[in-house]
């Protein structure tokens, strides 16, 4: 009898868990099974390993062979085993040392060749090895630039079964290849243009600036050609750098999805996702068939903007299915065995026609809607979903004055006026575990040691007794109106930044 064991890391969404792999040869007829809970790709890997082995020249034995992943009642997805499998089965067979492979986390598939493949998921994978205290991690060749963003842990990379054999077989640990050897760390960022070549528009550029400063979700409205798609883009560019942490999250979600190819760098720039109208709701919350659960777009938007260009034309289950996302910043998936939770804490723009057409403006004289049409076209948003809605922006036509205009300010000068607004909320409610207006709690608004004078609210409680806002407004209205302040430089908001912050949010936010 010949026992062997290693770890791996079972993905669960984001979050990891140490898995150990055991491998155990008995005599018996041929036999080569795996329990604890693997999927389909994961009870192939025999066959993989087979092949592998052969290649290595350390064929697997013509015995029985049991390979348990414990703890068993946590699902096993993914190729990703193979590897770990392997090395306790080799372990097992006294190929390599058992003591030497027991503390030291493996991720891979393994081709039939020997070859160890890249898999998606390494960067969440390694950074659970790294919480959970385990100090070495093997990965393949084209996920050891993402592994090595993760501090804390030595990286080690093979290109085939044979050369970590013969590793483990020749070599001390401290000679084993550092993935992070002649990696130079550093950060990169991407473009998304300037604001300053947005024209005019200087009621949806301020509404811009407001909704950088304070985290608020945005809408704007109006006629195709208007600049709205520009101004969405645009959003980024003012919005704070990611932090170390943040951005290491935001390409955890991408490393799941296998975007991040061979050599990524560390992407501080806040993301932008803009889906297609047609997209299924698997597609913009996560979801898919089978134990393949994936993160959506609200996950690849998380600590960004996730933008709905034409809006309305979206399905309006879709559409609704955004609401819960927007109040707790995360999504959970929901199957039968068992729940995953993906980040989504995202700053929503949404963008529509003032009709199907687009022509309903103004006048609207060369519309050709029906005024149920319009109705119909709009509704499809839904009351509830607006109302979640901090700024909705009427964007007009440019005119020919506007376009002979002088430029407008550019991204980097609205950046700083944004960053100093936020480092005033971070200051203010720190205490609180909160570094943004928008996150703020109504209680704290309305009954904490930060609540604003009556007098100054007389605006607000007009609307709300008149059924002009909800509660959601009246609260939203005031995370404006702080932020307002926080532009402007105020220790808080007057009763004009209050008036301004109900003009921005529009008779549009009234709940149906």
């Amino acid at each position: 009898m010949r026992l062997g064991s290693t770890l791996s890391i079972a993905l669960s969404g984001l979050a990891g868990t140490v898995v150990t792999v055991e491998a155990h040869v008995a005599p018996g007829l041929p036999a080569f099974s795996i329990s604890g809970l693997p999927d389909a790709a994961c009870a192939q890997s025999p066959n993989r390993i087979r092949a592998a082995a052969l290649m290595a020249d350390h064929p697997v034995p013509s015995d029985r062979v049991s390979v348990n992943l414990s703890p068993s009642s946590i699902p096993k997805r993914g190729s990703g085993f193979d590897l770990p499998i392997a090395v306790a089965l080799l372990a097992a067979q006294r190929v390599v040392s058992d003591a030497r492979v027991r503390e030291v986390v493996h991720v891979g598939e393994l081709g039939l060749d020997g070859t160890v493949r890249e898999v998606p998921g390494v960067l969440p994978a390694v950074a659970a090895a790294a919480r959970a205290g385990v100090s070495r991690v093997v990965v393949p060749p084209g996920n050891a630039r993402e592994a090595t963003l993760v501090d804390g842990v030595d990286v080690h990379t093979f290109a085939t079964l044979a050369e970590l054999i013969d590793a483990y077989r020749t070599l001390p640990f401290e000679d084993f290849p550092d993935a992070r050897r002649g990696v130079v760390g550093g950060v990169v960022s991407r473009s998304h243009g300037d604001l300053a070549e947005v024209v005019g528009q200087d009621t949806a550029r301020l509404g811009l600036e407001i909704a950088a400063a304070g985290g608020h979700h945005l809408m704007l409205s109006g006629p195709p050609g208007a600049g709205k798609t520009m101004l969405a883009e645009r959003l980024v560019t003012v919005l704070p750098p990611l932090t170390r942490e943040e951005a290491l999250g935001v390409m955890s979600v991408r490393s799941v999805l296998g975007e991040l190819g061979e050599d990524p760098e560390l992407d501080v720039t806040p993301p932008f996702v803009a889906p297609h109208h047609s997209a299924s709701m698997a597609a913009i919350i996560g979801g898919g068939g089978g134990a393949h659960i994936r993160p959506g777009a609200i996950s690849r938007a998380d600590r960004g903007v996730l933008f709905l260009d034409e809006a309305p034309e979206f399905r309006k289950d879709v559409l609704q299915s955004l609401r819960q996302p927007l109040e707790s910043g995360r999504v959970v998936v929901a199957r039968a065995r068992e729940s995953i939770t993906f980040p989504a804490r995202f700053q929503l723009v949404l963008a529509a026609n003032p009709c199907p057409c687009g022509n309903a403006y103004g006048k609207g004289l060369d519309c050709r809607c029906q005024p149920r049409e319009v109705r119909s076209y709009l509704g499809r948003l839904g009351g509830p979903l607006t109302d979640r809605v901090d700024l909705h922006i009427q964007v007009a036509p440019v005119s020919l004055a506007t376009l002979s205009a002088a430029p407008g300010e550019s991204s980097a000068v609205v950046a700083a006026r944004v960053e100093a607004a936020r480092e005033a909320q971070r200051q203010r409610w720190s205490a609180h575990g909160i570094s943004l207006n928008a996150w703020v709690p109504g209680r704290l608004l309305r009954r904490g040691t930060l609540a604003l004078p009556p007098e100054r609210l007389v605006d607000l409680h007009r609307a709300l007794d008149r059924g002009w806002l909800t509660l959601r407004g009246f609260d939203r209205c005031l995370r404006l109106a702080w932020t307002l302040s926080d532009l402007r430089g105020g220790a808080s908001p007057t009763r004009e930044d209050i008036g301004v912050a109900l003009g921005l949010r529009g008779r549009g936010a009234v709940a149906a």
